[in-house]
């Protein structure tokens, strides 16, 4: 995702560069709070601020759930098993809960600028897991596919 996104959000600042120095996260720390903020959204973990008027269904939490925002819940959870606790907890407040970074300094009880140094490892390990990497790798050419097969021409108009 490019930094516009994320528009004032702490991510959308640091991503950007001041003063002809280079910015602290960079485009594959943004995909990565991408992904990571639509498996958030998907979840359905943040709490609702408008109204829903439509039927009220009284079964229980779990059959209400959709299979989307299970799965979504099943990811997160695998999320805090392979990154360190720490960093995760910050990644999803800043990018799920869009937390601001002396807010979550204040309330860990964390130095100044810490969480931006927890949030960037945070995102270096989830960037790593979804299999992101800073530079671009492959073939640097790849052959002529379509979809009618090897060696196939489509008929000429006319």
């Amino acid at each position: 995702m490019p930094a516009s996104d994320f528009g004032s959000t702490p991510l959308g600042q640091l991503a950007r560069s001041r003063n002809g120095e280079p910015a602290f996260l960079n485009a594959h720390h943004l995909e990565a709070a991408g992904r990571l903020l639509t498996l958030f959204e998907r979840s359905r973990l943040r709490a609702r601020t408008t109204m829903n008027y439509g039927p009220r269904v009284d079964s229980g939490h779990a059959q209400d759930m959709g299979d989307m925002a299970f799965d979504a819940r099943r990811q997160l959870a695998e999320l805090y098993t392979a990154i360190p606790r720490d960093c995760v907890e910050v990644v999803i407040d800043v990018c799920g809960y869009e937390k601001g970074l002396q807010d979550i300094e204040r309330e860990r009880g964390w130095p100044r600028r810490s969480a931006k140094l927890v949030l960037r490892i945070g995102l270096d390990a989830l960037a790593t897991r979804f299999g992101l990497t800073a530079a671009a790798t492959g073939a640097t050419r790849t052959s002529t596919r379509n979809w009618l097969g090897v060696g196939a021409r489509p008929a000429e108009f006319g």
